[in-house]
């Protein structure tokens, strides 16, 4: 939620609405949304072997780190969808486009997990 105050800082207690407020997020996502589910899932399999298949700390860190954009930009879609939706199920030409940039986006964000790993892995196996 925005800051009623200006801007200053949160303090704990603001720290800890925003961490509750977080975590309602994401288990509506995880309710909700059979792709964020598929992307957890994926993400459950995929760090595990990015912390075995790099190398050093810098790979391991760009083979975990990259799969978090593609769950954040999810979740960033579901909040546009459901946010269309609220206005109702009728068809709209710029809730299609928005919706449609919004799954393009996790698409952007899925080919740059397999350019990192890619570029990664694919050298040492030619």
């Amino acid at each position: 939620m925005a800051d009623s105050h200006g801007h200053l800082p949160r303090g704990p207690r603001g720290i800890y609405f925003a961490t509750l407020w977080s975590i309602k997020g994401l288990k509506a996502a995880w309710l909700h949304e059979s792709s964020f589910r598929l992307e957890v899932v994926l993400f459950i399999f995929a760090f595990p072997l990015g912390l075995w298949l790099g190398h050093s700390p810098v790979e391991r860190a760009l083979l975990c780190g990259i799969l978090l954009p593609v769950m954040a930009m999810e979740l960033m879609n579901s909040a546009v969808e459901a946010v269309i939706e609220r206005y109702g199920p009728e068809f709209h030409e710029l809730a299609g486009r928005a919706k449609d940039m919004g799954s393009a986006a996790v698409f952007v964000c899925m080919m740059a997990v397999l350019l990192v790993w890619g570029m990664i892995l694919i050298p040492r196996f030619l």
